[in-house]
């Protein structure tokens, strides 16, 4: 196990909402001691007892049901340096030391290049590893040259392009239903499954985010990585294994399945909105063009869905559909699983049966199955649901991935290959929305988004 990490922009919101509460879950769990020691580097004229005193208030905000001795042993482990990220004396000084060091890039992508470059220059320790939050690129050209950059850098194996999403609960679960059931997978194919929805819909609008969110839009921000690796675990073939080389293929096989999108198909398939002025609950939002920092000629969208198929002996006649919105109704975070109806019903005039729903909830965790059993009264058909929940995992899922970089395990990371795929996927879509090929539609925040156009 490395015993070093640097986080590169250590005074965002990522390493005070994740990082710093995923490394206190895991001095608590006892996954990590007194032996791993964090560098902290960011622009702020600040000196390591100060950033230890930001990092103690931002633990007991965004970690508060951690145990009180593993946040005050996190934020006094942590060293502190003033540093230009892309400046290379400025990287070296930050990973200068013995043996190797992770390094996490918490940053806006647009910074990726710089400093990569920067740390060419700062000549890191054998085996140390690089850490990337997505986007990994803007488009396929520059997922590529940032592929080109780093396999310079460090190997393959070292580079982790970390995706949380892949080490939650109810992802993995996805994964322990199909494989580990006998019941789900002889029917987890097209004979049986109509249509698989992958939706992350949520409440939050732009939530002050307009520096990040008004240059990528709802496609590039969560369907790009998010909903397509989901689309990943649940359409892959078995895996020999859940280890690195073998869970990766199979999930690379999928992208590579998936049907190129025609014009015709950019027009017909995807769809893209931005929410105007609402009412969410108790809170009045502004429309997404008035929220501060946003500019209205990008024409970013806030809402964003794309129906693909997939060329496949297993998928070839389901649809699949990634949709994600925000400043909606209602937070709606799953996989929802649409079974074909039965081929006969010998229940005369009692009702039809509503076809069978498999839905993994995201967020909250949990797992329910749609049914149609008997009502009050006999041969009348009703809808039943079975619902379970997950028992909570012992480490928040970036305490899983940290603990995966930690221990170089770069299983739930998206390789390189994998990253310029997902580019390719969506690049018709890109290029026709640039096009204005598709209509950018409104939809009032607190609504269920634009009406459905989709059957």
């Amino acid at each position: 196990m490395i015993d070093r990490l640097a986080v590169l922009g250590a005074t965002g919101d990522l390493s005070a909402r994740f990082l710093l509460p995923a490394l206190a879950a895991l001095r608590a769990a006892g996954h990590v001691g007194d032996r791993l020691r964090v560098t902290a580097a960011s622009r702020e004229d600040w000196v390591t007892e100060h950033y230890r005193g930001w990092a103690a208030d931002r633990l007991d905000q965004h970690g508060g049901d951690l145990p009180a001795d593993a946040r005050k042993a996190v934020a006094a482990a942590v060293d502190y340096r003033r540093a230009d990220v892309t400046d290379p004396a400025d990287v070296a000084a930050v990973v200068a030391g013995e043996g190797p060091v992770a390094v996490y890039l918490a940053l806006p992508p647009a910074l990726f290049p710089s400093v990569i470059t920067a740390l060419h220059a700062a000549a890191l320790p054998a085996g140390s590893r690089i850490v990337l939050e997505k986007p990994f690129g803007e488009d396929l050209a520059g997922a590529q040259e940032l592929n080109r950059l780093l396999a310079d850098l460090v190997p393959e194996r070292a580079v982790f392009r970390v995706d949380h999403f892949l080490a939650m609960t109810t992802v993995q679960n996805v994964l322990g239903s199909r494989l580990a059931n006998r019941v789900l997978e002889p029917i987890w194919n097209s004979t049986h499954i109509s249509r698989v929805d992958i939706t992350w819909d949520e409440t939050l609008a732009l939530e002050g985010r307009a520096g990040y969110y008004d240059h990528v839009g709802a496609l590039k921000d969560m369907i790009q990585n998010h909903l397509l690796q989901l689309l990943c675990l649940v359409a892959m073939e078995p895996p020999i294994t859940l280890g690195e080389r073998d869970l990766r293929d199979r999930k690379m096989d999928v992208l590579r399945s998936v049907r190129p999108l025609t014009e015709n198909d950019v027009l017909h398939r995807t769809r893209r909105a931005r929410y105007l002025a609402g009412r969410i609950g108790d809170r009045e939002v502004p429309s997404y063009v008035e929220e501060e920092g946003v500019s209205p000629k990008r024409r970013t969208e806030t809402f964003a869905e794309v129906e693909l198929e997939l060329e496949s002996w297993r998928w070839a006649g389901t649809r699949f559909r990634l949709r994600s919105g925000k400043a909606l109704g209602e937070d709606r975070k799953e996989v929802a699983v649409h079974f074909r109806p039965v081929p006969h019903l010998p229940f005369g005039h009692s009702g039809a049966a509503a076809p069978n729903v498999l839905r993994f909830e995201l967020e909250p965790e949990g797992l329910t199955l749609d049914l149609t059993g008997i009502g009050a009264h006999a041969h009348e058909l009703a809808p039943v649901s079975l619902t379970a929940r997950m028992e909570p995992q012992e480490l928040p899922a970036y305490g899983r991935l940290l603990l995966d970089v930690l221990n170089g395990d770069p299983a739930l990371s998206i390789r390189g290959d994998e990253a310029e795929e997902a580019w390719r996927v969506l690049e018709p879509v890109l290029s026709g929305w640039e096009r204005d090929l598709v209509p950018l539609e409104e939809y009032p925040a607190g609504s269920q988004g634009p009406p459905p156009r989709f059957p």
